[in-house]
């Protein structure tokens, strides 16, 4: 066996184009592993673990470049190397003569040569991000901002300048919106119609509009504005700029709100807002401590299930009764989440928790819940593979399966596991064919435990690119229960919540948090 490592300082690549060349790399005849990637921490720790050795490269940055390649033998080495070197060249080399256009040198420049210009989707590195978003706003653009690394301080500036420009910003770390019918970031292929979104969290955005979709009802606009909204210091700014947006709208008239653990004081505020809009309301705040107050023509949902079936009453739709196939029975033992949205994970452990307490993460609901490393795993576990340590240096996970697959194989061979719940997330940007990647793997689990029940929510609409129908018929033949919605997938793993030592009254819970209506009018 020979393992081939290159460094080369400052030679930095998109992750998604390093994750490409990866993939090529590792099907080549006589390669065992292959790995093309920036030397961000967690790149670094993942080297190290497949036994690559980097002690003679010294100290790295996260803009050098590794090449680490473990091949049969020299002539198989040497082969790789050359694909590599091919891809890395063909990832960089200048377009055709005829496919080249004059590039305008700034945002500036750009709203001046095309003045219907409305939008700017910022996806930079994390250091250009603020200049580049503020220098949008100065355009007078909207602003979709898909990366990150902005802090609080900053992100707080420019929403409020954006307010004073009459803008959204929507953003930091903002993946999902879908504006007039236009999708940005990761979204769904769903219908037109009644209903407005505005959120605070991508996959609750995108769960909401599949659900909906499911049952018929179309969506007017989705606007999400990035995670930290409801933060105290952001002040649901955006959020609070979208509701009122989607009351002006003569398309949309019913709206729907969604934020994960928001400030209690923002929570407020924003009902408060809600309340006035003169529009049913739906809002799902979820991990919110207490009930909020009620308010008049709003309904407040305790998951996002709840949320879509509320707003399709409202728009005089029913949405269809879960159908999750042929349920495997449920073996008693830990609970392990393997999620891509970290708002689906979140109400996924929100409802587990009610039953069996702490549930260890690594977005903890509980500060003294979290998990002190991606290796850890303390009886019930839930892991977000899109929290932002988990993607420096590495495509997000709806993109790139290959840390939620490696732990889905660590997580089936531990006895004490005996439901793992996973969510695959269809739509535009996502894996086109993430069924192809975890049906192998969750069917050798399932052959090699049989009292292994893996669970998955599929988020997704008929029209998505990667085929709805197909995906769910996949991943049934490989043993999988499938459902559709993060609450569905928790609760059908709740009878192994009560694991050894389970007493009647646990059981009773279980079922209790089964059954218990999560709509709050």
């Amino acid at each position: 066996m020979r393992d081939l490592v290159i460094v080369r300082r400052g030679a930095y690549h998109d992750s998604v184009a390093l994750m490409l060349v990866s993939r090529v790399a590792a099907a080549e005849h006589g390669v065992r592993d292959a790995s093309v990637a920036m030397a961000t921490p967690l790149n670094l720790e993942l080297f190290a673990a497949r036994g690559f050795d980097l002690g003679d490269a010294g100290e790295l940055t996260v803009n050098d470049l590794v090449i680490a390649v473990r091949a049969e033998d020299d002539q198989a080495g040497e082969r790789v190397m050359a694909v590599v070197e091919r891809e890395l060249s063909a990832d960089g080399s200048p377009a055709p003569e005829a496919d080249r256009h004059a590039a305008p040198v700034s945002l500036l420049a750009a709203t001046r040569l095309r003045p219907e210009l409305s939008v700017a989707l910022v996806s930079v590195p994390g250091r250009h991000v603020a200049y580049e978003a503020a220098a949008a706003l100065e355009a007078g653009l909207h602003v979709f901002c898909f990366s990150n690394g902005v802090g609080l301080d900053e992100e707080a500036v420019l929403k409020r300048r954006a307010g004073e420009r009459g803008l959204l910003f929507m953003g930091p770390d903002c993946g999902t919106a879908i504006l007039d019918g236009v999708a940005f970031g990761f979204a769904n292929a769903v219908r037109r119609g009644p209903v407005g979104i505005v959120g605070a969290s991508g996959t609750g955005i995108q769960e909401v509009c599949c659900l909906l979709d499911l049952g018929g009802v179309g969506i007017s606009h989705a606007i999400g504005v990035g995670g930290r909204d409801l933060d105290e210091r952001i002040g649901g700014a955006m959020l609070r700029r979208g509701l009122e947006l989607l009351a002006a709208d003569p398309a949309t008239e019913v709206i729907v709100a969604i934020a994960k653990r928001p400030d209690p004081g923002v929570a407020s505020a924003v009902l408060e807002d809600a309340a006035a809009v003169g529009k049913p309301v739906v809002v799902a705040f979820l991990g919110l401590d207490g009930t909020p107050a009620p308010a008049a023509g709003v309904t407040c949902a305790a998951s996002l299930e709840a949320a879509a079936a509320r707003a399709a009453e409202l728009a005089g739709r029913t949405l269809p009764a879960p159908d999750d196939g042929a349920a495997r029975p449920v073996a008693r033992g830990a609970i392990r989440g393997l999620y891509s949205g970290g708002t689906l994970c979140a109400e996924a452990m929100t409802i587990v928790s009610a039953v069996v307490g702490r549930v260890m993460s690594n977005i903890p609901l509980r500060a003294e819940w979290r998990l002190a490393g991606l290796d850890d795993g303390d009886s019930h576990a839930f892991f977000d593979f899109g929290a932002d340590e988990l993607t420096v240096g590495r495509p997000h996970p709806m993109i790139d399966p290959t840390l939620r697959l490696q732990r889905l194989e660590l997580e089936a061979r531990d006895p004490a596991v005996a439901v793992i719940l996973l969510d695959l997330v269809l739509g535009y940007g996502a894996h086109p064919d993430p069924a192809a990647e975890f049906a192998p793997a969750i069917a050798r689990a399932c052959a090699e435990r049989e009292e292994l029940t893996v669970i998955v929510s599929l988020c997704g609409t008929a029209g998505d690119p990667q085929g709805l129908e197909r995906q769910r018929a996949r991943l049934l033949d490989a043993g999988a229960v499938v459902t559709r919605g993060a609450a569905r997938a928790a609760r059908l793993a709740l009878p192994a919540a009560a694991a050894a030592g389970a007493t009647a009254a646990a059981d009773a819970a279980a079922e209790a948090a089964a059954e218990a209506p999560d709509v709050r009018v």
